[in-house]
């Protein structure tokens, strides 16, 4: 039976996290929607590790990089260049976390290189915390309550730990958008550039240059959630592309269809636009 339009939800909630935390993780993301149509929702490539805690109904992968389909109740993945499909009845709910590469070490426990494009579930890198985590976050009344939850578990998971500064540093480099070439990057921290590819690779599960890929990716998909942006090779030029048709072939590749396409068909929205300065921290 379809649902009156004046029943029908689409909403959510944004809140930064507490101070202690900002370095590790951005912006708590949650979504909620009853009604809509069943469809298909794109996770698309960031440089940001995602972690997913569904509140109702479970969420359900239908294609991912390097698995087949799933049903995640917590989920956490690594840095990818590939897009995961998600399906839905038009019912779900639940909070989205963008941890940063140093914050998989400071709050997961392990380098973002050992997540990878794998989906796991939370547990396996959590343990009894993911329990508690959706637990606490299906109970709690209202978004504030429930990122109230988040802060306070991830807080007691958050731990001191020792990256070199000059892997960081490339990481910086690489995504803020200069897009710079990766021999320079390795001659400014003082390493050979296969020195550098094999440490970032190690720590970061990419190399630099798809790091560089990944972080320009995400650069235009955050520009073209906003409807209002109607000129693709204004984007293709200010996100670093070297103009549109190679903007267009990236997308396909990352996001599997043409930035076009994608306009067309993306429905669901994970309320994660940011306002001006969001940004800060792409590389931390």
């Amino acid at each position: 039976m379809q649902i009156p339009p004046s029943e029908v939800v689409s909403d959510g909630a944004r809140r930064a996290p507490c101070a202690a935390l900002r370095p590790f993780v951005r912006p708590y993301e949650g979504y909620r929607t009853r009604g809509l149509a069943p469809a298909e929702h794109v996770g698309m490539p960031g440089p940001y590790l995602t972690v997913i805690v569904a509140m109702e109904p479970s969420l359900e992968i239908a294609r991912a990089p390097r698995q087949g389909a799933g049903v995640f109740e917590t989920l956490a993945s690594g840095i990818t260049t590939s897009p995961v499909t998600i399906v839905h009845n038009g019912n779900q709910s639940g909070i989205q976390l963008s941890l940063t590469p140093l914050g998989s070490r400071a709050l997961l426990g392990v380098p973002a290189a050992e997540l990878g494009e794998w989906l796991v579930d939370l547990d396996e890198v959590l343990g009894a915390d993911a329990v508690e985590l959706r637990a606490r976050v299906c109970a709690a009344p209202e978004w504030a309550a429930r990122f109230d939850v988040v802060d306070e578990i991830l807080l007691r998971r958050l731990r001191e730990c020792e990256v070199d500064s000059r892997l960081i540093g490339a990481w910086h480099a690489l995504t803020s958008g200069s897009v710079p070439k990766v021999a320079d990057v390795a001659l400014d921290i003082g390493w050979s550039r296969r020195h550098l590819v094999s440490k970032f690779s190690s720590e970061f599960g990419v190399g630099p240059k798809e790091a560089v890929r990944i972080a320009r990716f995400y650069r235009s998909h955050r520009r073209l959630r906003d409807p209002a942006c109607s000129d693709l090779a204004a984007v293709a030029s200010e996100c670093g592309f070297y103009d549109q048709p190679h903007m267009n072939r990236e997308w396909r590749v990352m996001a599997g269809m043409s930035p076009t396409t994608w306009r067309e068909r993306e429905m669901f929205s994970f309320f994660q636009d940011s306002a001006a300065g969001d940004e800060e921290g792409i590389g931390s």
